[in-house]
């Protein structure tokens, strides 16, 4: 009888959800996996439970608002992060995902009800951790971008005593370059053959907001107006290669620590091999004695 009522519990369920999916004129799975997948730069398959939520995000994003600055901001981010969503459908994509795991306090609170909290908790971080990805993901992407500047400088320091072609600069570069600046620099070349050098350049600094970037953009700029910008480029290359040492130098100061915890456990691990070892040995000469 339980068994029946089980079974006829999930078919009232299916049945009451592609329902209300008709009703609310939701995309199928496929056509939201497709939407969803569409905008990714990799190229890792969409989960069904990632379409669900697109799906709910796309119709909860029509009640967002928000003001012109922050809208204006969170559009650029998200472009410059290569996330192809509009910022109304990526705050309504954070809400969802905090509110389906919300949704679970429901049996909670009849099953377990001091799992509640920890739920409530997960939620709320789940949400913060959505609604930052974009600026962590443009962060990454910047330090990426900005560990390759040093010797970007340095390639157009040395083209520029045989030429002042800012364009053949960016393409020669391109096949050494890394895969996040490779993107950024396909786009900075398309931009530059459908539009002026100067104008490309300036939004190609725009995408980024990186001071390091800012930098290199004005000497191409000066370059591109006729000044003799060798020197410039010169001191640019001495004052990056200073920045790199130092960068290099923290990300070293941050090994010790972690050698020091592995060091630690093999002390560890040598002293109960030593105290194994004179264990046995006073076991048997206990045995011996007897």
């Amino acid at each position: 009888m339980m068994t029946q009522l089980f079974f006829t519990g999930i078919l009232i369920a299916f049945g009451l959800f592609f329902i209300l999916a008709d009703a609310l004129k939701l995309p199928t799975m496929r056509a939201a996996k497709a939407m969803l997948g569409a905008g990714k730069s990799d190229k890792k398959t969409t989960k069904t439970l990632e379409a669900w939520l697109m799906s709910v995000a796309v119709k909860l994003s029509k009640y967002i608002r928000m003001d012109e600055y922050k809208h204006s901001r969170m559009a650029n981010v998200l472009k410059a992060a290569g996330i192809s969503m509009t910022p109304e459908v990526y705050s309504a994509y954070a809400i969802a995902k905090a509110g389906a795991i919300m949704f679970g306090v429901i049996p909670c609170l009849i099953l377990l009800p001091l799992l509640s909290p920890v739920l409530i908790i997960l939620a709320v971080l789940t949400y913060f951790k959505e609604i930052q990805k974009a600026d962590e993901q443009l962060r990454e992407k910047r330090e990426q971008i900005e560990g390759e500047l040093p010797r970007f400088v340095a390639t157009i320091e040395q083209t520029l005593k045989a030429s002042r072609d800012v364009l053949a600069m960016i393409e020669n570069y391109k096949k050494n370059a890394g895969p996040a600046f490779v993107r950024e620099l396909d786009v900075l070349t398309a931009d530059m053959r459908s539009s002026s050098y100067e104008a490309a350049l300036t939004r190609f600094e725009a995408r980024l907001n990186s001071p390091m970037l800012s930098d290199v953009v004005r000497g191409l700029i000066g370059v591109l107006r006729g000044d003799d910008s060798a020197v410039y480029f010169q001191m640019l290359s001495h004052d990056f290669k200073a920045l790199e040492l130092q960068r290099l130098k923290g990300q070293a100061q941050k090994i010790p620590p972690k050698i020091r915890v592995f060091s630690f456990i093999m002390l560890m691990c040598f002293l109960l091999t030593y105290l194994a070892i004179i264990t046995v040995e006073i076991l048997n000469s206990l045995g011996s004695m007897f």
